[in-house]
């Protein structure tokens, strides 16, 4: 299988002068519970991450060892998140902008351009371009993907510290069929998302 060329889209934009260009990407959209991550990151011209790609597609052993490396090398580098009660309060989309535009805002370096996983512009405050698929298709937004994941993970893993009895060290608060049956067991916590649970709620009698 032929390996995707991350660099296609850097190369187009340092080609046209623009040499601070950053990744952004989000983690955590789907869970019933925590925080939704993002990550924004600027990658110098010259780096060395080997087996970058798309989060998705990397095991955790692997994902953890680029995060490091992503970290040491990158120009500049922010994560920051939504909590669930912000999520709760404005819904997933609009506290996923919120958590990308605080991680642009957090960088070191402010970017000359964003390039922006996905098709919905999170209104950050550069010009920026979304990609679809992006995290397959630009070094830097896979960069991104990867930091806003490991740090959800880590999360989610304290989380579960703290609330033992809904094991978020397995699922990370994804909604499995082992995640319903520990909600139906002991209620929500204090970070689960309530508007993710209304439909669970009307199928179960409390």
């Amino acid at each position: 299988m032929e390996t995707p060329d991350l660099l296609m889209l850097e190369r187009e934009y340092r080609a046209g002068g623009i040499t601070l260009l950053c990744g952004v990407d989000e983690a955590g959209r789907g869970p019933l519970a925590g925080p939704v991550y993002a990550a924004a990151v600027i990658l110098p011209a010259e780096f060395d991450l080997p087996g970058l790609n798309d989060s998705k597609k990397l095991s955790p052993k692997k994902r953890e060892r680029l995060y490091d490396l992503i970290k040491d090398q990158a120009v500049s580098y922010c994560i920051a998140s939504a909590s669930e009660r912000e999520i709760d309060e404005v819904n997933i989309l609009q506290a996923t902008f919120l958590a990308m535009n605080r991680a642009v805002l957090g960088l070191s370096v402010r970017p000359q351009f964003a390039l922006v996983d996905g098709n919905r512009d999170p209104g950050l405050d550069v010009p920026t371009r979304c990609v679809v698929g992006g995290d397959a298709k630009s070094a830097s937004i896979a960069a991104a993907s990867i930091l806003a994941k490991v740090e959800r993970d880590r999360v989610m893993e304290q989380l579960h510290e703290q609330y033992p009895q809904y094991a978020f060290d397995k699922h990370k608060g994804y909604p499995t069929k082992l995640h319903y049956e520990k909600i139906a067991a002991f209620g929500p916590s204090p970070v689960h998302r309530q508007s993710f649970l209304k439909k669970f709620y009307a199928g179960h009698s409390r």
